[in-house]
């Protein structure tokens, strides 16, 4: 059974590159454009990671990562931060929100599979 990643993005091109390297990687995805979508999103289909885009409209990533790790039964669930948001103080404030990892944007696709991978090994 494949592992199910929920991809949260609002641009449509990054959710479309995303959507072509997961799928093609053998995984299954469920989409998300904001927070708020992500948040109904973990709790109805309840993935095995998240990629989670910090630039979030609606409800920003920092906010949906710490409403997901305050739910005892979600926190378990490996939260990677995606961002354009390069800089130290920009994965400082993703961890310190309760996200697991930090992919800044643009990535390579090898390194977006190798952290994952590393979490669902």
């Amino acid at each position: 059974m494949s592992k199910l990643i929920l991809a949260v993005e609002d641009q449509e091109d990054n959710m479309q590159i995303l959507r072509d390297l997961l799928t093609s990687a053998g995984y299954e995805i469920v989409e998300a454009a904001n927070g708020e979508q992500a948040l109904a999103a973990v709790a109805k289909q309840r993935p095995d990671l998240i990629l989670m885009d910090i630039q979030s409209p609606i409800i920003d990533g920092y906010e949906a990562t710490r409403r997901i790790k305050a739910d005892p039964i979600l926190r378990s669930i490996p939260i990677i931060a995606v961002t354009s948001h390069a800089l130290a103080e920009g994965e400082r404030k993703a961890r310190d929100a309760g996200c697991d990892d930090f992919v800044a944007k643009p990535y390579s696709p090898r390194q977006l599979l190798a952290v994952i991978r590393r979490y669902l090994a």
